[in-house]
């Protein structure tokens, strides 16, 4: 990205949980970023070579708790699934999906708190933080430190909404910490599962792997997690006195998740507080020109459809 290219910054970015590929989201602003990402199962980690500035791969669990420095890892049958949290077996056996849970192994991983690691490794913030730790998101990010935590401008999670995991944080309960912490949800997908027993598959079919199958095709399905973007608000940004840098970083999270009319957003406020500089007219040069062409697109679409509706008006 131009801007911050020419802005000389580089956005941090921290993957907790970073089983398979980093955020494809990321793709866009790699060149200019420091990737920091964490998993210790390793068995779908994938390192990119030369995709990012600067990459750090730790091999090591995160803890909320700063007197661990050791977590009982619960190893799942998918990787995905794999949490310092126990799977909550008796509420997953209502789910068709439930054997991807299954703990084959529990290994006692290296732990610490995300703010230690940053230290070791000489980074003193997160720009965007993305938290995918099978029921642990919030509570990892309200440890962070204060100053490490108030300059993290995006932020994804992915929390439950229903009981996977024994004592997890759920989707209610993170959304509603965020929102208080000045941040606003810019993104939602609920993930699904089918709600049904094994009992009630055998029914069908006898055959395990059927019975999979034919529940994730042929029956209506659940939402069962979320995976949510936040941003931080224009209100909380003014309130903390951020600075041109963070406002910039911010207009480019907005731009290349195609929350165009919020980067429109972070453009005036930049404008406003800061004045006539170079990257302030790059930003809104980008925003107007991104929001025409998405209106000579939609407009005339608008338009279309209200004739439309005239025409049909006059012969019925």
């Amino acid at each position: 990205m131009r801007v911050l290219t020419k802005s000389g910054l580089h956005p941090v970015l921290v993957d907790v949980g970073a089983s398979g590929d980093p955020p494809a989201i990321w793709k866009a602003i790699a060149k200019q970023s420091t990737y920091v990402g964490f998993d210790p199962d390793l068995r779908e980690m994938k390192e990119g070579e030369g995709e990012f500035y600067k990459q750090i791969i730790v091999n090591e669990a995160i803890t909320s708790d700063a007197s661990l420095s050791s977590v009982c890892f619960y190893l799942t049958k998918s990787p995905f699934c794999s949490s310092t949290l126990e799977p909550d077996t008796e509420a997953l056996a209502n789910y068709h999906f439930h054997d991807l849970f299954t703990v084959e192994r529990t290994a006692t991983a290296p732990a610490a708190t995300l703010g230690s690691v940053l230290k070791r490794v000489s980074l003193d913030r997160i720009d965007w933080l993305k938290l995918d730790t099978q029921g642990t998101d919030l509570r990892i990010f309200t440890s962070l430190p204060d100053g490490i935590r108030s300059r993290v401008l995006a932020l994804d999670v992915e929390p439950g909404l229903i009981d996977a995991y024994k004592g997890e944080d759920l989707f209610v309960d993170t959304h509603a910490a965020l929102l208080k912490e000045g941040f606003w949800l810019a993104d939602a997908n609920i993930g699904t599962a089918v709600r049904v027993r094994e009992s009630s598959l055998k029914m069908v079919t006898p055959n395990k792997s059927l019975q999979y199958s034919y529940a994730g095709r042929a029956l209506k399905k659940s939402p069962a997690y979320c995976e949510a973007r936040y941003f931080r608000t224009l209100e909380w940004m003014v309130r903390g006195g951020r600075d041109r840098s963070e406002y910039i970083l911010l207009w480019s999270f907005a731009m290349v998740d195609g929350q165009l009319g919020f980067a429109m957003d972070v453009a005036l406020e930049y404008h406003k507080l800061f004045g006539e500089d170079e990257p302030g007219i790059m930003m809104r040069q980008e925003s107007l020109a991104r929001l025409r062409a998405r209106s000579k697109v939609v407009v005339p679409l608008i338009k279309m459809k209200r004739l439309l509706k005239r025409m049909i008006g006059r012969n019925y």
